[in-house]
């Protein structure tokens, strides 16, 4: 009996915990759509601390994109917690941090990491950019046929970037590479991403 109660108070307390972060993150939410950016860095700063990949996302977010706050190296540390919880978007914004060199020393191979990680979540965006990255063989070994299946694979969700790298790189390739390639594409979509 003491043993069912004691469950019940830590599932009670993780329920009344819950609400108190989804009512600071919607406040922190509220106040960054407003413009007031003091306001949501103090509701999700503590969130961010105790583990939350959301509120660390919109804190690089923040740090990355806001003027007033403009500080790479905080976004680059915030993206990368939210980004080894497995947050897809800020697999991709960590990626695009390393490949342009913000807020760290760039690295091509470390934007791949975070690419590929993003891609084989389905994130089409980091798809497309993963496919570049192949095109111009930065942190990769340059490989036309994996450009390819990358930019196919965005291009066929709608991703512009995807369609723009597929009308660059088959211009490099012969007939059967791009047979090769499209079959290549359907093999990592019916794996669902996961080791392309």
């Amino acid at each position: 009996m003491k043993k069912l109660l004691t469950a019940l108070v830590i599932i009670v307390s993780m329920g009344m915990a819950g609400s108190v972060c989804a009512a600071d993150f919607a406040k922190g939410w509220s106040a960054y759509k407003a413009g007031d950016y003091a306001t949501a860095l103090r509701e999700w700063t503590p969130l961010a601390e105790q583990g939350n990949a959301f509120a660390q996302y919109n804190l690089g977010m923040m740090y990355a994109t806001v003027d007033a706050l403009n500080d790479h190296k905080k976004a680059v540390k915030w993206l990368k917690l939210s980004s080894e919880q497995g947050n897809a978007r800020a697999q991709v914004i960590l990626g695009n941090l390393y490949d342009r060199g913000r807020g760290v020393a760039q690295n091509h191979k470390t934007a791949v990491k975070w690419y590929r990680l993003a891609a084989e979540q389905g994130y089409i965006a980091a798809q497309a950019s993963l496919g570049v990255m192949y095109g111009t063989g930065q942190g990769v070994r340059q490989d036309n046929l994996y450009a390819h299946m990358w930019g196919n694979i965005a291009a066929s969700s709608g991703n512009v970037g995807g369609r723009r790298l597929l009308d660059l790189v088959v211009n490099q390739m012969t007939p059967d590479q791009i047979v090769l390639a499209q079959q290549i594409a359907q093999r990592c979509v019916r794996k669902k991403f996961k080791g392309c």
